[in-house]
Formats: structure tokens, C-alpha cells, sequence
């Protein structure tokens, strides 16, 4: 304890001077005894950490006898030791316990505290501490990433996750905006700003010429980036770039990547590997960016009239070109449609609920679009579990959720007083304002556990209800640590407008109406703190410039084991489970027994619907439940998926409860128009949502997305191919070269995402290839037929003379379902059934030089690629390449027989390595996520990101 005081003291100084007045605070406790250390409530156990490579069994991490509570799931285990435990592996110096990384950090906290004034006395300090470590302890809630990375060890005590960066119209400024963000990204973190105060193209220099305007320096950012993201980091560089919508360069902005995804499909087409990670994707610019458009009121209202507008000059505001808003909007929504950027941000909705705007306007927000701030500022989060709160009743404990808010935001606030920041303009601002981001995981399983749709009112207003609550109580500490330590610095300029929002935050729970008694209770006790912030706010301002976000809860979300991220409904119905031991289960949501009890059905019907859904992956047609339950199960992705504005309704039911906005982003189907995405944005302006972002299912190429679907998008691309294939035959009249009675046959057998088949290659003297024989399915069947007569086609045209080189062109890319995982070391993921039989046979009948203009290699060359003793370089798909699946040691980790009946009803995995994965097995259907670039297994989205449930790493975000 003295170690970690001398050392927080040493650090603190510069940032804040003890407080001289106030009395402190008085903690008491809610979860913990007196007299008792939390440690001493649970039971410990030992477990052995091992992580291997899917492909070969190779342990790429492994550190045993770490020590963990007996409740906690083999996956938060895992994931906590690889991720969070400091200090080489296999030394003296390593954590091994979760005891540690709690101490380490809860000390840290403690001891900041005391020495800032935080607490009336000693015994109060303690009792923080004990309530810190128990909900911890007992996955109540998590701080975000970085402070398990840095909080309490020789690093710099880098609390935050979010940043948000300027840029001026200058050139220093443009070269130190690199500067900043390259540092940002080094440290594994993301970065947003705004760049519509660079002039436009269309505007001159003082020396006389033409600007270069912001997209054009975009490419050098988003070069370095890339680079950066290449040098080591498992993860890549999350940013955000904004620009403002009467921009005169806003066109060429909103298609920016929308002209890139066309040239990634040429490329792709031409068979170039635009995979994500892929190796010719890096030629491509404008990748490692989240885009946006910040629309205003102004323009929203141009678009609804029907009228111009005006885009305006840079250097004195005047118009210097008029465009109709309706055009300028369907561009934005075609681009999103296309390629799913550029997001959208409502600028006057976010200054109207803004706290500081005599300081500065919000421009921007952090990558991930929650953090929305004053420019050169920070913002550190934590996520409360709201499942820990749900009663065995089934009703919220709204009371005690208020003691954990207190807890949480005032640990939150004492980070402040000792972290370090990437830049010292961070650092002022970040002091100044001490903006925070308490918000929560679960919702989606605490709604499906209540009985509750997530697309209902509802389940709306219970949402609505308790955010309310959490960011009332927020506010009223943040008053309370105000009178006992000093409102932020920069407050007294600011007080008449952050008064003005607060009263705006109550005045929207006061518009809550209620619809059940859970509700209606979880609203009274938001009523009252929102009344006690209010008043004690008014005696002595605020200690914090904002308090809540709603973030994506990725990594945290499994260190608490939550079912659901951030304000997400649930995943799927059936997920995957780890076992101790290695091996894996199939299990139905823990929620969905909970729920149906809570709908009133009797044990012998939960266990009977609890089957079907293992069977099926879904609720429809289940025994014994009512179709008017079905909703209830609804889920983002399965047969009952929940629709594009239920979504959006969901984020405007607690929108107004949030200081920041929420990550989400708004998955919508293949078949959706860009109609359907005007009206996905126009109705986030009308209900007052800050920010809005949608992904249509398979509207990227550059990334390793499984669509059925997605087969007509490379069948457009290969009738390209085919009009410029050059001619196959040199005759007239080509001439069958028939093969031997007797000759050299090859067969392989072979399985794409668990569709198994075998494949047999004939040969003539020479080796050259001359029929091949497809089984797949079961004889009989009319994909057995359609198999054997795509042989006998492929077979005779062999014969005539058509180069394998021709049908290696046209079937490899080509994407359907099933699609995914093989069990060919060298050839690690296919996009179809199709995709790998042509790739294999690329494989063993071309040679080396001519696979390599298809970008076809095994994986002994791609190893040689790595390794530098082949021709040509090394990029990132052949280094994850080389982490190969294989099935069958997979098979044989698992039982194989007989259904295993856990409290849920669970049953063995064979070929699914995440929840993700299990979802397409079960029901037949793809899901929208790429693969992880570290483990190689399907993610799942996570907010506006993706999480791996293998190792726990995201697609940017903390």
C-alpha cells in the first residue's frame, strides 16, 4: 500500500492540489460485512490458462495455476489472464491471481482518494475499498480496458479509452494531428476529430493557389494508420473522421469509400485478395476509418422542405455553392448503403444537450461514436452488469443499483486525479472538465429475463427508465463530490448552460410513462435522484462535465460474463460454451428459462421449449409457447430477427438519458433499399438520437463476411471476367483428348464449414488434370445429382481443352453458402463449397508461378513468405492464415455422443468455435461479423464493433 501511495503521490502533484474545504465522504456499506474481506466470502480455485492454435494444437499462450472464484466462467478466466495479468510470463513479477489485479488496481483508486479529500476519514477509505473489490470480485460491474492495462504499474496510468483530437487550417497543426493520432493508436487505443475547419479544394492559399482540401489529407492519415496498425498491434487503429455537412468538399467525403469499395471489387474480380487482412487489400485507401456526416437542423429541415443549401466557404462562412439537400441526402444514404459510410451525426441535437458551450462546440466524437465532447479531450469509462440487479422476483433492484452508481462514478472521478494522457492538450482539457462514462452491459438478457420484447414499449420504457436512474445518480454524486472537492475547473463559465441541461434530462424522465409496476418503480426512485441532483447542484455545481455513455462493452463484457454488450439485444438463443478441461458445449441463453418462468409457463414446458430452441436455434413453433411470447426472444440475428427501427426505437428510448450517445450500429438486410436507409437516418433526427450508424448485410467486400447471399454480388462481378477471358480454344472444332482406361486418380476429402465431401481427380500420363468427380450430400438427393453433373461437365470441358487456369478464375471467390472453416491446412477459409474445390485443385495441378498470379499459395509457401525465403512480402492474412483450424482435433476434444444436459439443456460442438459460428450451424443462416484476426473465430458485434469470444479481442474498441 505505502509502495503504490509513494508512487501515485509522485505523479499527482502536477495534476491537482488536495482540497481545503469540505467534509468528505461518507461510505457505508452494501455488500460487504464488517470485518470480513471480500476475499474471504468466495471460493477460490486454481486453473491452468492454455491457449492453442485451432490448426495445430500449438499452445500460443499458457500460464498455469492462476487462481480465479469457482463462479467464474472458463472464458472470463481466460480472457482476464491473457489480457489484464501484468509482468512477464513464467517470472516472479507475473500476476497470477485475480486478487492481485483487483488490489493493484482498488489500491490505486484508494489511496488517490485519500490523498485528494475524498473520504471523511480513514475507516470510510476502507470501506470504499471493500465495496470496490466485492463488486469486482463479483462481476457487478468493470472499469474499461486500460485501466486493467495500467492502473498501479510502472506504465503511465492511462485511465482512458476514448479521445477526441482537433485540427486547424494549418499546416502544423495537419502534421501534429498525425503525430497525435500515431501515438493514440501505438498505445492500442482510437481517436475521432473533425476536419471541416481545413479549407476546401474549391478554395485558394494565400499564396495564390488551390487547397488541397481535407480528403486529400486524409490518405496520409489513413496510411499511418495502417502502418501503425501493421506494426505489431493485434487490433486495428480505430478512428473517426467527421465532416460537417455544408462542407464544400462534403461530395467527394461522402464517396470516398464508397469508390473504394468499387475498386475492391474490380480488384477482387480480377483476382486480387481483398479479404479483410488480405494481401493487395492494403492498395486500397480509406480503410482504417469510421466516416461521418455531421448534419444540422438546418440542412435535416432542406431535406424535409425539399429546398437548396448552402455549402460554405471555410475562411469567412459565405455560400460558395448550392446543392439540393434532398440529392446531397441521397448520396449520403447511397454511400452508406453501399458500403455502410459514412454514419451520420445530428450537430445540433448533441450542442442542445451540450454542458460546455461557452468553452467550445462538439465536433467530434471518439471511434466508436458514444464519446461526444469538447475538442483535445478524454473520457474513461466503466459498464455496470445490470443482470446482478435483476431480483429473484424479477424486478429490478432499483436502490441497490443506485448504491453501485455512487460506488462506480466516484472511483470513476478519483482516476482523474493520477492519470496520465496521451497529449498534454488532452491532459488540461480532460482535468478541466473530468469527463466520465458510467453506462451498463446486459440489457438485452436483463429485458428476455423480465419478459420483456426488446422491440416493445415496454421493454423501450423499462430501458428508458433505469438509464434515467443511472445517470440521475451519477449527476447527484457528481453534485455531492462538487460540495466536498470543487466542481471542474471549468464549470463557473459554464454553469447556466449546464444547469440547463440537467433540468433537460429531468423534464425527459418526468415524460416517462410507465407500463408495468417495474417500470413505475425503477421511475420513482429516477425521479427522486434526478430532484436531489437538481437541488444539491444548485449549492455547489457539478464535479463532472459529463457522466454517462453507452458503450460497446466488448472485452469487459466478458470479464463480467454478460450474455449481451451495451444496450444490444441478445446475440442468437444458443450459444458456445467452454468447458474446464477444453473441451466445448452448445447451451441455450441462461435467460430463456428465467424468462419463460417469468411468462408463467410450468418446469415440464420451459424444459420441452428449452429443447426445441437447442434443436433449432429459434422460438417459432416451439411446444406449448404462445405465439404472442415469441417477440419476447427476439434476437439481432435468427429466424426472428428483430427489424432496422425496432433498433432505432430502442436508442431513442434512452437517448435522453445520456450525457455522451451510444455505440450501436443498426444492422439491415441485403434486400434493404436506400430509401430504407433514408429513413433509418431521417427518423434518428426526428426522435433525437445524437448519432446513428447501419451496416447492410454484404455490402463490403474487403472483409471475410459468410452471406449466402453474397453470391450474386460475385456472379455480376464474373460475367466482368468472362466478357474479357480471352479465348480457350485455338480450333474451330476443339477435339476430345480422352483419358486412359487405366489412370492416376487423387482423392481428397474435404469440410467447408462442417458440409463434408469428397473430391477425385483423375490425370493423364503427363499429370495434367482431366476429370473431376464431386460427392457431396447424400446419394439420391438433388444435390448429389446437380454435384454429379457439374463433374461431367467440368470433366468433358477438361477434355476439350478449357485451361484449369479458366475455371480456377471463375469459381474461386465465389460465395455461398456453406462458408467458412475447412479442414485443409492450406487452405484455411472458403467462401464456398466452390471456392475451395478449385483452390485445391489450383493447389495440386498448377504450378507454383501460375498459382502465384492467382494469389493462390499452401501453406508452406505463405510460411516461406513470412519467413522471407520466397518470393514476394509478408502481409497480415498470411500471418493469421497460418493459425489454421483443425476440425478434427477439434472433434476429438469434445464427446461426440450422446446430448450433454446442463441446467439449459446443452449439447456437444463439433464445428463451431464461438457463439457466432454456433448460430449458422444451428439455424442455416450467416452471420454479418468478420473473423478474428488473432484467433482466427467468427466475432460478434459488440456496439458499432465486433468482440471474439475466443480470445476477447475487438474490431477498435476498448
Amino acid at each position: 500500500m505505502t509502495e503504490i501511495e509513494d508512487r501515485l503521490s509522485g505523479r499527482t502533484r502536477r495534476a491537482a492540489k488536495a482540497p481545503t474545504r469540505g467534509k468528505g465522504l461518507k461510505v457505508k456499506r452494501v455488500y460487504t460485512t464488517a470485518g470480513v474481506h471480500p476475499y474471504d466470502e468466495v471460493t477460490w480455485e486454481r486453473r491452468d490458462v492454455v491457449m492453442t492454435n485451432w490448426r495445430d494444437g500449438s499452445v500460443n499462450f499458457e500460464q498455469r495455476g492462476v487462481e480465479f472464484p469457482a463462479e467464474w466462467s472458463i472464458n472470463a478466466t481466460n480472457i482476464v489472464t491473457t489480457k489484464y495479468f501484468r509482468g512477464a510470463v513464467g517470472t516472479p513479477q507475473r500476476e497470477s491471481s485475480l486478487r492481485q489485479l483487483i488490489d493493484r488496481v482498488v489500491l490505486t483508486y484508494g489511496a488517490a482518494g485519500r490523498e485528494h479529500g475524498y473520504f471523511a476519514s480513514e475507516g470510510d477509505a476502507e470501506v470504499f475499498e471493500h465495496e470496490l473489490t466485492w463488486m469486482l470480485l463479483h462481476q457487478v460491474f468493470s472499469f474499461n480496458s486500460p485501466v486493467w492495462f495500467n492502473v498501479g504499474t510502472s506504465a503511465p496510468q492511462q485511465v482512458s479509452a476514448c479521445f477526441i483530437l482537433a485540427v486547424d487550417d494549418t499546416m502544423d497543426s495537419i502534421l501534429n494531428w498525425y503525430r497525435e493520432e500515431g501515438l493514440i493508436f501505438k498505445g492500442g487505443s482510437g481517436a475521432g476529430l473533425n476536419l471541416s475547419r481545413i479549407r476546401s479544394s474549391k478554395e485558394l492559399l494565400s499564396s495564390g493557389g488551390t487547397a488541397s482540401g481535407p480528403v486529400s489529407f486524409m490518405r496520409g492519415a489513413d496510411a499511418s494508420a495502417g502502418t501503425i496498425k501493421s506494426g505489431g498491434a493485434t487490433r486495428r487503429a480505430a478512428k473517426m473522421v467527421v465532416l460537417d455537412i455544408d462542407h464544400p468538399d462534403i461530395e467527394e467525403f461522402i464517396e470516398t469509400k464508397a469508390r473504394e469499395e468499387d475498386k475492391i471489387r474490380a480488384l477482387r474480380d480480377a483476382g486480387y485478395d481483398m479479404d479483410l487482412g488480405g494481401r493487395d487489400i492494403t492498395s486500397v485507401q480509406y480503410q482504417n476509418a469510421n466516416n461521418s456526416v455531421r448534419v444540422s437542423d438546418e440542412f435535416m429541415r432542406a431535406v424535409e422542405d425539399g429546398t437548396d443549401f448552402g455549402l460554405r466557404s471555410r475562411l469567412d462562412g459565405s455560400v460558395i455553392e448550392s446543392v439540393d439537400a434532398k440529392d446531397l441526402f441521397r448520396k449520403v444514404t447511397k454511400a452508406a448503403w453501399e458500403c455502410a459510410d459514412p454514419g451520420i451525426q445530428y450537430d445540433d441535437t448533441i450542442n442542445d444537450w451540450h454542458t460546455n458551450p461557452e468553452t467550445g462546440r462538439i465536433n467530434a466524437s471518439n471511434p466508436c461514436s458514444e464519446y461526444m465532447s469538447l475538442d483535445n479531450s478524454s473520457c474513461n469509462l466503466a459498464s455496470l452488469n445490470l443482470m446482478k440487479f435483476l431480483k429473484d422476483d424479477g424486478t429490478f433492484d432499483a436502490r441497490t443499483f443506485v448504491k453501485a452508481v455512487e460506488i462506480v462514478i466516484t472511483a470513476m472521478d478519483i482516476s482523474i486525479c493520477f492519470a496520465d494522457f496521451p497529449t498534454e492538450p488532452i491532459g488540461e482539457t480532460t482535468r478541466a472538465y473530468r469527463q466520465l462514462g458510467i453506462g451498463y452491459a446486459n440489457l438485452g438478457a436483463l429485458l428476455m429475463a423480465t419478459g420483456h420484447a426488446y422491440d416493445s414499449r415496454g421493454g423501450q420504457t423499462l430501458a428508458a427508465a433505469i438509464t434515467s436512474l443511472m445517470t440521475g445518480t451519477a449527476y447527484r454524486r457528481s453534485a455531492e463530490l462538487a460540495g466536498i472537492v470543487g466542481a471542474y475547473e471549468g464549470f463557473a463559465r459554464n454553469a447556466d448552460a449546464h444547469s440547463r441541461v440537467m433540468r433537460k434530462h429531468a423534464a425527459a424522465n418526468d415524460a416517462i410513462r410507465p407500463v408495468g409496476a417495474d417500470d413505475a418503480d425503477v421511475l420513482r426512485v429516477a425521479t427522486a435522484q434526478w430532484q436531489e441532483c437538481l437541488e444539491i447542484g444548485a449549492d455547489h455545481g457539478w464535479r463532472n462535465a459529463q457522466a454517462s455513455v453507452l458503450a460497446p462493452t466488448g472485452t469487459i463484457g466478458f470479464m463480467m460474463d454478460c450474455d449481451t454488450t451495451g444496450i444490444e439485444p441478445d446475440f442468437s438463443l444458443v450459444k458456445y460454451k467452454k468447458l474446464v478441461g477444453g473441451g466445448s458445449m452448445q447451451i441455450v441463453n441462461q435467460t430463456v428459462p428465467r424468462a419463460l418462468k417469468s411468462l408463467g409457463y410450468q418446469d415440464e414446458q420451459v424444459e420441452a421449449i428449452v429443447e426445441f430452441i437447442a434443436e433449432h436455434g429459434h422460438v417459432v413453433d416451439a411446444p406449448s409457447l404462445r405465439p404472442e411470447h415469441y417477440e419476447v426472444f427476439d434476437c439481432a440475428m435468427g429466424e426472428r430477427a428483430i427489424s432496422p427501427m425496432g433498433h432505432v426505437r430502442m436508442m431513442a428510448a434512452v437517448q435522453p438519458f445520456i450525457s455522451g450517445a451510444i455505440s450501436k450500429t443498426v444492422n439491415m438486410p441485403e434486400t434493404a433499399t436506400v430509401e430504407d436507409v433514408e429513413n433509418i437516418y431521417f427518423q434518428g433526427w426526428k426522435l433525437g438520437l445524437k448519432a446513428l450508424a447501419i451496416y447492410r448485410d454484404n455490402c463490403k467486400v474487403g472483409q471475410p463476411l459468410s452471406d449466402a447471399k453474397a453470391k450474386k454480388a460475385t456472379a455480376d462481378g464474373g460475367a466482368k471476367v468472362e466478357a474479357e477471358a480471352a479465348p480457350v480454344a485455338t480450333t474451330s472444332h476443339p477435339v476430345r483428348r480422352r483419358l486412359p482406361k487405366k489412370r492416376q486418380s487423387m482423392t481428397t476429402s474435404f469440410s467447408v464449414a462442417g458440409a463434408e465431401g469428397y473430391m477425385t481427380a483423375g490425370m493423364y500420363e503427363d499429370g495434367s488434370l482431366g476429370e473431376v468427380f464431386l460427392k457431396l450430400g447424400k446419394q439420391g438427393s438433388t444435390l448429389a445429382g446437380v454435384m454429379d453433373a457439374f463433374s461431367i461437365g467440368i470433366s468433358i470441358a477438361l477434355q476439350h481443352g478449357v485451361p484449369l487456369e479458366t475455371y480456377i478464375q471463375k469459381f474461386t471467390n465465389m460465395r455461398f453458402e456453406p462458408a467458412g472453416m475447412t479442414d485443409d491446412p492450406d487452405i484455411r477459409i472458403a467462401q464456398s463449397v466452390m471456392d475451395y474445390i478449385f483452390r485445391r485443385l489450383a493447389l495440386d495441378h498448377l504450378p507454383v508461378e501460375t498459382r502465384a498470379t492467382l494469389g493462390i499459395f499452401s501453406a508452406e509457401e505463405r510460411a516461406a513468405q513470412v519467413s522471407g525465403s520466397y518470393g514476394g512480402s509478408a502481409s497480415t492474412a498470411d500471418v493469421v492464415e497460418e493459425e489454421e483450424v483443425d476440425v478434427e482435433a477439434l472433434r476429438s476434444s469434445v464427446p461426440t455422443e450422446g446430448p450433454v444436459k446442463p441446467e439449459v439443456a446443452g449439447k456437444p460442438v463439433k464445428e463451431a468455435h464461438s457463439s457466432a459460428e454456433l448460430l449458422e450451424l444451428v439455424t442455416g443462416t450467416a452471420t454479418d461479423a468478420p473473423l478474428c484476426m488473432t484467433c482466427g473465430t467468427k466475432m460478434r458485434p459488440a456496439g458499432s464493433c465486433y468482440v471474439c469470444e475466443g480470445c476477447g479481442s475487438t474490431s477498435g474498441c476498448s
